[in-house]
């Protein structure tokens, strides 16, 4: 008759293959199909929030190195690589840092962009913007990270109404989404004209004034012009959302924000 102390190397050895085998799958998972990613910050507003939880779709633009943890898939270019769609929300590699980034893909390879007055301007031709109802939050501390918004209407107090202009953007090729503008003349309202080269993306946040995207050179801490191995995947839908510092503060949860689709 066995001893007990002779099932317990045993069972602790079936614990640990069955870690292994859930951390597997888990890879798996994460690397072929569907990535998490949190919003830390506002550059996407109001399409995205601080604090929404998302899944990326790595098979909409197939797989690159960047589509293992930490770079190391042996792949050099892409494979079963489709070509993401203007307008597309994207999560990409920083070429430099090698942080993810989440912007909306905005100049496709051989496109000329260029901001004039907070307008956006692609290959010459003007991008419609009609403006509509401000978009309003409350001013207080946002998210993991503590930060406040900026506002449109001045300086409001904590708990007070912060506002930011907005109106919709009509893409070239039929896309609208809401873009945000918090005052004239700021960040990078009047750019000069980008060449997106072969191979490349650009891209922008929705919430114009408060995005570090392509409009800001790699070499100034910027994004620059993205290459197509560094895309993750697109964002398709908000599968859970929180206006607190902790998920498990229930009382901050958005429920109109639950399976949301991102436009």
């Amino acid at each position: 008759m066995a001893r007990s102390s002779d099932k317990e190397p045993e069972g602790i050895m079936e614990t640990v293959k069955t870690v292994v085998y859930a951390l597997a799958i888990a890879a798996v998972f994460r690397t072929l199909f569907f990535q998490p990613f949190w919003i830390p910050s506002g550059s996407m507003k109001d399409t995205l929030l601080v604090g929404d939880f998302l899944f990326v779709n790595k098979m909409a633009y197939g797989y690159s190195r960047y589509s293992c943890p930490f770079g190391v898939c042996p792949i050099p270019d892409r494979l079963f690589g489709d070509e993401p769609e203007r307008g597309d929300v994207v999560v990409f590699r920083h070429p430099v840092s090698g942080q993810d980034y989440i912007k909306r893909l905005i100049g496709l390879p051989g496109d000329k962009v260029q901001v004039k007055n907070g307008v956006l301007f692609l290959n010459g031709k003007v991008q419609k913007q009609e403006p509509t109802d401000p978009f309003t939050e409350t001013y207080e501390a946002q998210g993991s990270v503590g930060g406040f918004p900026a506002c449109s209407n001045g300086a409001v107090g904590i708990g007070g109404a912060c506002e930011k202009e907005r109106a919709i953007e009509t893409l070239e090729g039929g896309v609208t989404h809401a873009i945000l503008n918090i005052r004239n003349g700021l960040g990078a309202d009047n750019t000069p004209v980008f060449d997106v080269p072969e191979g490349h993306f650009f891209f922008m946040g929705d919430n114009r004034d408060n995005s570090i995207d392509s409009r800001f050179a790699q070499a100034g801490g910027g994004v620059g012009m993205v290459p197509f191995a560094n895309l993750l995947g697109r964002a398709d839908r908000v599968i859970f959302s929180s206006a607190g510092s902790r998920m498990l503060y229930y009382w901050t949860w958005r429920g109109d924000r639950f399976f949301k689709a991102i436009e």
